[in-house]
């Protein structure tokens, strides 16, 4: 079994030892890492390139934000879980600009910390329901402000694409999907897949927000 290479890097050792303890023991994640700051992070991905980097955003030096922007732009192979006690929109929409696959508040379960990072090393994206609410809610601010022309779905998808839409719009995720059509995984991912293509869309926060705009999801 392949492992997902993890790095930390947090300025509070304590901090750092205790994503440790939540990650330490799992057949799949190794943490080949962990840094206090930009300077020790690129020092240490020239010689171990990992597959995630779980980061902060306060941090000495260049924060977590700025790091994200690079790591993006220099490494897109590596992805950035952004971790960070930090909450406000501002931040949020900064880091998901800057290239992050990621964001969870430091008050996050276990579940969720491995969830996110099985989902980002999926090529997905990954966003705590605190976090998913904080977008949303600044998205319908936004779309009542310009009241946009919505796009019509049922032009483009077909009935099995928009009730997958619908479930994906409400966190559901590719496995609960997948049981509660009577699909694959596969299947689910394919779905996906054409329904991106057919509204060129690019990420799942896009699904979110065409959803919203044609009223898919109760708000």
């Amino acid at each position: 079994m392949k492992k997902i290479k993890i790095i930390l890097v947090d300025d509070h050792q304590i901090v750092r030892d205790g994503i440790k303890s939540l990650l330490t023991g799992l057949d799949d994640i190794e943490i080949i890492g962990e840094a206090a700051d930009s300077k020790e992070l690129f020092g240490f991905i020239k010689q171990n390139v990992p597959d995630i980097i779980v980061l902060d955003i306060s941090l000495k030096g260049l924060s977590g934000l700025e790091i994200t922007k690079i790591i993006s732009e220099e490494y897109p192979g590596i992805h950035v879980l952004i971790l960070s006690m930090y909450t406000n929109e501002e931040y949020v929409y900064t880091a998901i600009k800057n290239g992050a696959k990621g964001y969870l508040p430091k008050n996050t379960t276990r579940k969720e910390l491995v969830d996110a990072i099985h989902a980002i090393n999926r090529g997905e994206e990954f966003f705590s329901e605190q976090i998913s609410n904080i977008i949303l809610k600044s998205y319908i601010r936004s779309i009542k402000g310009n009241n946009p022309q919505s796009e019509k779905p049922e032009s483009k998808l077909t009935q099995r694409e928009t009730e997958i839409l619908k479930y994906f719009a409400k966190g559901v995720t590719n496995q609960e999907i997948a049981e509660k059509l009577f699909i694959s995984i596969r299947t689910v991912e394919s779905h996906k897949n054409h329904i991106m293509q057919k509204l060129e869309l690019k990420t799942t926060m896009d699904l979110l927000k065409f959803a919203i705009k044609n009223k898919l999801v109760d708000l």
